[in-house]
């Protein structure tokens, strides 16, 4: 009989334009495994957020595998052991995989392709990371003109289907329990709030998809609207490659009815997704390493008044509405609101002067979007320590952001206690004479903060 192949699996949980899966499949039997590593991350294993989707995601993915004939076989370890165990166990003729651009599992491929006949495909990013350079050869460090040179190569190839049928070895390997490894939170559940936000999974990136697709148009003012909720959602599915780039690029372009304006500025984020790998791919320590060198003299607050004000910055209660607001969401749901992820991080960075590598990791812990190359990125690009970034003396003013951008609405929805203030008053309720009792008051006024943060940045410059 024909060798099985492995399919190894890790953020490219689906079945459908799986470039890794066609090619096994073409190749023999397949055994479709899933390996939950948590030692080869290192400190960057996955947070809870990323641990309550995972689970359902791995559950949805082994109901569409068994629907063809196949299935998912699921082990707890070091991937690369793991994997070439099986390997040996099966009597596998080589292990297919798409290409990953993290550190670690830079570094896990290369040690595994000494070991077995790995084939690594890509079908994760509209284009390879690292494909596109600049007319000196060097990677792109700059996101305007690595968006001209990538758009010259779109639209992406045509999104492939699933296979009807997955071919079945003649004997399948033994496999962990998913329940048995504890990936859900139970005592106490702060993740029930998830189940009413989310539907992880194949089916689930569809359906937003599908929705999205009805309102793209109005992208481009919607995503900075928070109680309208102009946002894809997209992007945890993205995250976990339950959907891929090119099947959204090529069901959105050329949408957008009158205008195209909001479809194209919904697919430049995507395009801001593959700089965000490049950027770490050429840079592997952007998450813990200023992209500017001149930050790394900058003196950020730590000391005992600083964590009281970082612990008032998570839990939502810094005095400042629309940053509450996102903080609560946030906790309740494992995702934020785009404009609001700029003003809460702002917030931590400037206002607060605290480290932006401190939010970097809250939000790796709580996002279910939590993707290594994105969060860097963007938190340096607040920070205005990223080699494409903002200024660190554009400092974000959120009680007039919130006005701004019509937040009223958003702030009831997750700020209860200021659910009956009206709208010229709930931005800042403290300016009014109107703060209740329940609502905590400024931990910082916005002067002080700002000619603090101007400060501590001018003797760095």
């Amino acid at each position: 009989m024909t060798s099985p192949v492995i399919l190894w699996l890790r953020r490219d949980l689906r079945i459908a334009d799986q470039p890794a899966l066609l090619a096994a499949c073409r190749a023999g039997p397949v055994i479709p495994v899933y390996v939950l590593d948590d030692s080869s991350p290192g400190d960057r294993a996955m947070g809870g957020a990323s641990r309550w989707w995972l689970h359902h995601s791995l559950a949805t993915l082994d109901r569409h595998l068994r629907e063809r004939g196949s299935r998912l076989i699921l082990r707890r370890g070091r991937a690369v052991d793991d994997i070439a165990k099986l390997h040996d166990e099966t009597g596998a003729s080589a292990v297919h995989a798409l290409c990953h651009y993290e550190p670690w599992w830079r570094r896990a491929e290369a040690e595994l392709a000494g070991r077995v006949d790995l084939q690594l495909h890509d079908g994760n990013y509209l284009l390879p990371p690292g494909a596109l350079r600049t007319g000196s050869g060097t990677p792109y460090r700059i996101y305007t003109p690595f968006m001209r040179a990538l758009l010259q190569h779109m639209p992406p190839a045509t999104p492939q289907s699933a296979p009807a049928e997955i071919p079945a070895p003649s004997r399948w390997p033994a496999s962990d329990r998913l329940e048995d490894w504890g990936l859900l939170p139970s005592k106490p559940d702060w993740a029930a709030g998830f189940k009413e936000e989310w539907t992880p999974g194949e089916a689930g990136a569809a359906a937003r998809l599908e929705d999205f697709e009805d309102v793209a148009d109005a992208y481009a003012a919607g995503r900075d609207l928070p109680a309208i909720e102009g946002s894809s959602r997209l992007s945890p599915h993205l995250h976990f490659g339950e959907i891929s780039p090119a099947r959204i690029w090529h069901a959105l372009a050329g949408k957008g009815g009158r205008s195209e304006e909001g479809v194209q500025t919904f697919l430049k984020e995507i395009v801001w997704r593959d700089y965000a790998q490049n950027i770490i791919l050429a840079m592997p320590d952007y998450a813990t390493a200023n992209g500017r060198e001149t930050f790394d003299r900058l003196v950020w607050r730590d000391g005992r008044e600083a964590k009281s004000d970082i612990a008032a910055w998570r839990e939502g209660r810094t005095g400042y509405p629309i940053v509450d607001a996102g903080m609560r969401q946030l906790w309740a749901t494992g995702w934020m609101h785009n404009r609001v992820r700029m003003i809460a991080a702002s917030f931590l960075i400037k206002h607060l002067l605290v480290d932006w590598r401190v939010g970097e990791r809250w939000f790796w812990d709580t996002l279910v979007d939590a993707d290594h190359g994105n969060n860097a990125v963007n938190w340096q690009w607040v920070a205005g320590s990223g080699v494409d970034s903002n200024m660190f003396v554009r400092i974000m003013a959120p009680l007039t952001q919130s006005e701004k951008f019509e937040a009223a609405d958003y702030i009831r929805q997750w700020v209860p206690e200021l659910a009956a203030l009206p709208d010229a008053a709930i931005h800042d309720p403290e300016a009014h004479s109107c703060r209740p009792e329940a609502y905590p008051p400024k931990i910082v006024g916005h002067k002080e903060a700002r000619e603090r943060a101007l400060g501590a940045y001018a003797r760095i410059k």
